[in-house]
């Protein structure tokens, strides 16, 4: 019978072993996690990646040697949002902003960007993209923003995550105030990074607290993130409750608060086509195992067919014959 990839033990898990067996490394039970990070494979079976567990900060590496990626970090807070206590991830996402893992963007490179005004600009953006989530600047190279992420870290276990060239073992090593981490040099060309680290380490800080360093993650695929998607896009969901159907899709319906919103300009164009893409792809994860979803789905483009052939045909209707 195969394993259960959710229940594989992972970095940050608590175990209970056997001293007296010939093997010590042999895992008798996996204690109950309280948090976890996980994503989807990039396998077609519906399967979820487990990438740290029993951690109380996410913090999500953005480099800026390269153009920000508003998308990718609003698709890693969905994530991070829906890093949910216990054994309860493994069935659904509830998590709030008071519990369970809590997200940090750490802006490394920052001495890349000399002029204050525009690295401002910057943090900003990222801020509008991350409603009430703490966005660092830190330079690791300069030793500048280190004290404050390291007080962040320090009181527990954190993990980094970002794609390759995102600085994350450079921003371990200034931690840790040692090299411990190997890194090299990003690529000219693209800006992007090579996987220097190519597995997850658990490293104890000097100051108190744990870090986990991952491998750069290439793609990031939704695992049960309604409720992270929601959070970050909580404007949205503020919106929405002003509908004039609740069961709005917020595309063409009459009376639909978050379109309002749009063609007023109080919400960006950007932002609604982030949330409807990352919504639309955590529906495609979750209807992979819940045939009640799957109806829904299917009831919904059905629903949307006819509305499109209606218009068509009153389209044609009401022209000239």
């Amino acid at each position: 019978m195969p394993r259960d990839p959710m229940k594989v033990v992972c970095t940050g898990d608590w175990v209970a072993v056997d001293p007296d067996d010939r093997d010590p490394r042999y895992v008798r039970t996996l204690l109950p996690r309280r948090t976890a990070f996980v994503r989807s494979t990039s396998s077609k079976r519906s399967e979820g990646q487990v990438l740290a567990t029993n951690i109380d900060h996410v913090i999500i590496c953005v480099s800026l040697a390269a153009e920000l990626d508003l998308g990718r970090i609003e698709r890693f807070l969905a994530l991070a949002h829906a890093s949910s206590g216990g054994e309860a991830l493994l069935h659904k996402s509830a998590m709030s902003w008071d519990s369970g893992a809590q997200p940090v963007v750490v802006l490394t490179k920052a001495d890349l960007v000399p002029d204050p005004v525009t690295l401002a600009h910057l943090v900003q953006d990222v801020e509008t993209s991350a409603p009430g989530v703490p966005v660092l600047t830190v330079s690791a190279e300069q030793g500048e923003g280190l004290d404050v992420l390291g007080a962040v870290v320090g009181g527990g276990t954190a993990v980094l995550l970002g794609q390759s060239g995102a600085g994350k073992s450079t921003l371990a090593n200034a931690l840790l105030g040692e090299d411990v981490m190997d890194v090299q040099r990003i690529r000219d060309v693209d800006g992007k990074g090579r996987h220097t680290t190519t597995t997850r380490n658990l490293l104890a800080l000097p100051g108190g607290g744990v870090l986990i360093d991952t491998p750069g993650l290439r793609g990031v695929g939704l695992w049960d993130a309604s409720s992270g998607v929601g959070q970050v896009f909580a404007e949205i969901e503020e919106l929405a409750r002003d509908c004039r159907f609740h069961d709005c899709a917020h595309e063409r319906e009459p009376g639909c608060a978050v379109l309002g919103a749009l063609d007023s300009g109080e919400l960006p164009e950007r932002r609604l086509e982030s949330y409807r893409k990352l919504m639309r792809e955590n529906q495609r994860i979750i209807a992979k195992t819940d045939a009640r979803v799957r109806a829904e789905m299917r009831k919904e483009w059905k629903r949307r067919g006819a509305m499109g052939r209606a218009a068509m045909e009153a389209k044609r209707g009401g022209g000239p014959r």
